[in-house]
């Protein structure tokens, strides 16, 4: 039998370069400790040298011919015979046309195979951009469609899973599996910037869009004239720079009202600096109270201003008293492909 990878189009600022190779690596890595005589195969797409649309984390035109492709490489796979009763299929973004063009050969050529996807976001996330389209309908009955197409629906957080059920209607809980994202090698990765001298720097690692609420930490700043802060994609820094930074900051810092995990924070715990985050969404359940503040100090523009001089108060006791955050379990829960690989193999 055969395990296909439906894989993510790459840039070089996000994750998605470091899965194109980590993924399939660790798959194999268990399927050779397993003494297992399976397959594995990437459907590659079409890749081009995409830049992202403004705020987002993709192209929203070269992401459909990224996508098409796929879907043409996996039809001529079903055409010639090479899926396999028994096949599975990891889409490592649950929203992906081929999910239903995969169930339809499937279901239709009497190939009946496993399908398994990792749900990033989407409209049911009102914060999302697509949750912010004017007519949201489509695409949420797309969602569904796709979550029922889907044997395992793969999500990194609870909060996610509840998210999801709640704004789709949602209640069988048989295709759901909480299973962390595969993300192991940032241990590895960002190790030799974990002991690096720190200085006086914050830093915004989120995208510039409306969800993320930079301008809150942009103002800030002036309150911290002794601090730099400083918004990582304010300019395109290449992965080393983005890690150096990491490695030298104090704290990293969130404000964001969509987040359904948070690799960034993460990333600036694993080189040793501080996550502080509102206590909502993800960060709820991924932190301590120390890292948190209260949700209701930057639920809006208006609601910050109101609540400003409490939120300089408690981010100067953070900056000054450092409250830990075990990097080793947050990683082990929300960084570990462990349970995503046992539902594959």
């Amino acid at each position: 039998m055969t395990i296909f990878i439906i894989g993510l189009e790459q840039h070089e600022q996000r994750y998605t370069s470091e899965w194109a190779t980590s993924l399939p690596d660790l798959v194999k890595t268990v399927l050779n400790d397993a003494g297992s005589t399976e397959n594995l195969r990437v459907v590659e797409g079409h890749h081009t040298v995409q830049t992202t649309t403004e705020g987002a984390f993709l192209n929203f035109a070269e992401t459909n011919i990224f996508k098409a492709a796929q879907i043409s490489q996996t039809a001529a796979l079903f055409a010639q015979g090479q899926v396999e009763p028994g096949d599975r299929f990891l889409f490592t973004d649950a929203w992906h046309p081929g999910v239903i063009t995969t169930r339809y050969m499937s279901d239709l050529l009497g190939v009946p195979v496993k399908l398994l996807g990792l749900w990033h976001a989407g409209s049911y996330d009102r914060h999302d951009f697509l949750g912010r389209i004017p007519d949201t309908t489509w695409a949420r009955h797309f969602e569904r469609s796709l979550f029922h197409a889907l044997d395992v629906n793969c999500f990194a957080t609870q909060f996610h899973i509840d998210l999801f059920k709640l704004e789709l209607g949602v209640s069988d809980d048989s295709r759901i599996v909480r299973t962390g994202w595969p993300m192991e090698y940032l241990e590895t990765t960002l190790a030799p910037y974990r002991k690096m001298s720190k200085r006086n720097l914050v830093l915004f690692p989120h995208r510039i869009a409306p969800e993320k609420q930079v301008e809150i930490f942009r103002d800030l700043a002036r309150s911290f004239p002794d601090y730099e802060f400083r918004v990582c994609q304010d300019t395109r820094l290449p992965k080393p720079e983005y890690h150096q930074l990491l490695g030298e900051a104090q704290m990293v810092f969130s404000a964001s009202l969509q987040e359904t995990l948070g690799i960034g924070l993460y990333e600036g715990l694993l080189c040793g600096a501080v996550p502080f985050a509102p206590n909502r969404l993800s960060y709820s359940e991924m932190y301590p109270d120390e890292c948190l503040y209260p949700s209701e100090w930057t639920e809006s523009w208006d609601s910050y201003v109101e609540h400003k001089p409490l939120l300089e108060k408690a981010l100067r006791q953070a900056l000054d008293s450092a409250p830990k955050a075990s990097a080793a379990v947050i990683g082990d829960k929300y960084f570990n492909a462990d349970n995503l690989v046992a539902h594959l193999i």
